[in-house]
């Protein structure tokens, strides 16, 4: 299923992760694991936001892509979303 990806650390814990090296080595591996359609980097109401679209096989991988944002205090959401094609199909199957 496809799946945003929305992940803010936290302002003192990502600066402290910046300097160390940590959050390139985060996002690094976080890209690898999830394999996004696409990833952003932007500031969002004055917090380093990650966002990516991923396909998510099987839930159980959560904790694995979760816990390493979490170290950085990171406010993580995940949560289904859907293209435009997706959006058709569904608003087609409910006579929309």
């Amino acid at each position: 299923m496809r799946m945003l990806l929305i992940a803010q650390p936290d302002v003192d814990k990502g600066s402290a992760a910046v300097v160390s090296g940590d959050m390139a080595k985060t996002v690094q591996a976080t890209i690898e694991l999830i394999q996004p359609e696409a990833t952003y980097f932007a500031p969002v109401r004055g917090r380093r936001t990650f966002i990516a679209v991923f396909d998510l096989d099987d839930p159980a991988q959560l904790p694995k892509i979760q816990e390493p944002l979490f170290r950085m205090g990171a406010v993580v959401e995940i949560v289904p979303a859907m293209n435009l094609e997706d959006l058709q199909r569904g608003l087609a199957a409910i006579g929309g």
